[in-house]
Order: C-alpha cells, then structure tokens, then sequence
C-alpha cells in the first residue's frame, strides 16, 4: 500500500514538472532571435527619419553610424559616430567644434540608430537586465523587462532607465518606456504602431506619448496608458529602409 502511495507521488510530480522561468537574460536573447536582431551586428541599414538620411555600418564589433542632411540654408550636413568617436562635416569640409556640442550631437546620432534596432544592444556588456513582475496589457501577456546600465560603457545617458514589454507568445516588444535626464528630464512610453521585415530584420514605427500629470513613476507608466493617463506627443516613423547583409 505505501508503496502503490510512493509510486502515485512519483506519477503526479511528473505529469505537473515545475515551471522553468526565464531570466530576463534568456528574454532578451530569444526577443534578439525572434526579431532578427542578432543579424544586425554585421549588416549595413539605411533609413530616412524627419528628412533626415541614416546609414549604419556594423561588422565584427566595429561601427559606423551616419547621419546626412540639408540645412534651411543649404549646407550640406553630414555626421558620423564610430568606435573612434564623433565627427561632423559641412559641405564635405570638417569642422571642430565645442566638446559639449560634440557630445550633445553624438547622442543625438546614437538615440535614433539605437531604437531603429531594438533588441539590438539589450546584450551589450553594459547593459544591466531586471525581470519585472508580468503584466496584461490590452489582454496580452507581458515580460517586463527593467534596463539600466553600468556607468563604465554606458555612454554619455548611462543614468537613463528603460522598460520593454516584451510579448510572452511572440517574444517582440510591444511596448518601451524610459526616463531621461536630459533638458529638464522626463518619461515617454511608446507602442509600436506597425511593423515591417526588411532582410529578416523587424523594423517597427511608435506612438510616443507623454505622462498627463507629473510624478508617475517609470514603472508604473503602463498602467497610466491602460488608464487615459498619457498624451500622444509625436509619432516615429522610419522610411525607405534598406538593409545589406
């Protein structure tokens, strides 16, 4: 009898296995395979954001990220961000300008070739990665996924916090949010409003909102966007891509 007992024990256990969580480690990694963003470490990308044209080369750790323009009068503007630092040309002419104009352009370069690829960099060496506790939004099941970074590579914004949303079935972002530091500081909460696959690549456009009233904190901005409590402020639309691999 207390045998047939064990053996009942033993057949239970194995029909109910104990769920494995993943680490916010492993959803990074597998939102980084399901979006095609590992590819992105060694592709050339081209893409027009606000009138503005951006090419990034990425090959063995190596980088380039550009940014070209026309001023209102005329100047033919060109940028570029590599593992050397920042440079800025006019009219094909370098020109030498002030550290702290150098470093205010550089993130701005930076910041937009950042989020066209996302997960792309989540992985980075200082990156620092916190699974939140899981939400629902919209009805959908979420990872939420806290990123911060280590002052030592974590460039210029390294203070900065994000969050991603992270779909438990689909494994892509649906949702980001961040607080930043800089003129003034403040939050924005995006939703990705379309997507495209370009070279197996997933690029996405966003709703950018704002928070209503001040004081919300960052963790909590999803639940101000179930609740009326966000203002859209802008939209992010990428045009043209291209990409090489």
């Amino acid at each position: 009898m207390k045998l047939s007992a064990f053996l009942l024990l033993l057949l239970l256990l194995a029909c109910n296995p104990k769920k494995i969580e993943l680490t916010a480690v492993e959803i990074i990694e597998k939102s980084m395979r399901y979006s095609g963003a590992e590819k992105v470490a060694n592709a050339k990308i081209k893409f027009v954001f606000r009138d503005k044209e951006y090419a990034a080369v990425r090959k063995n750790g190596a980088f380039e990220l550009s940014r070209h323009y026309l001023t209102t009068d005329s100047l033919k503007v060109r940028e570029i961000l590599s593992n050397s630092g920042y440079q800025r040309f006019i009219n094909e002419k370098r020109v030498v300008i002030s550290d702290s104009l150098s470093n205010n352009f550089s993130n701005s370069v930076n910041s937009v070739h950042y989020f066209s690829v996302l997960p792309f960099g989540l992985n980075d060496a200082a990156v620092q990665k916190k699974r939140l506790k899981s939400v629902r939004i919209k009805g959908k099941e979420y990872y939420k996924i806290e990123v911060s970074f280590y002052e030592n590579g974590g460039g210029e914004d390294f203070d900065d916090v994000f969050i991603y949303w992270i779909g438990k079935e689909s494994f892509l972002i649906d949702y980001l949010a961040y607080s930043y530091h800089t003129n003034g500081g403040g939050m924005r909460f995006r939703e990705v409003k379309d997507r495209s696959i370009n070279s197996g690549i997933r690029f996405v456009n966003y709703n950018n909102y704002e928070p209503v009233i001040s004081g919300i904190l960052l963790k909590y901005i999803d639940s101000a966007y179930e609740n009326a409590g966000l203002k859209k402020v802008s939209e992010i639309n990428l045009e043209m891509i291209e990409v090489q691999l």
